[in-house]
């Protein structure tokens, strides 16, 4: 279920918080990992990039998670985004 009353969290904040200070993993390192540049690790975190099923399935390697956490996730973002302007645009 999409939440209404509150908009979901980015999954980049979730990797951020979540996984990558926990880690005490950089940045940097988790870009080198998944084998990509280091600005689509940081405009993933910083919300500027959502997760395609490629990173889902680079960062579910490196973090030991399943793809699917990611894309649902990212379905929820969406779909909460979506509500919200179709909400604005009527």
């Amino acid at each position: 279920m999409i939440p209404t009353h509150r908009k979901p969290t980015h999954p980049g904040e979730i990797l951020l918080y979540e996984f990558l200070e926990p880690l005490k993993m950089t940045q940097v390192s988790l870009a080198k990992k998944m084998g990509v540049p280091i600005q689509r690790v940081n405009t993933l975190i910083a919300g500027r990039r959502g997760i395609t099923a490629e990173t889902a399935l680079l960062l579910s390697e490196v973090l030991e998670t399943t793809p699917e956490l990611w894309m649902n996730l990212q379905a929820t973002y969406d779909l909460y985004e979506a509500r919200r302007y179709l909400h604005k645009a009527a």
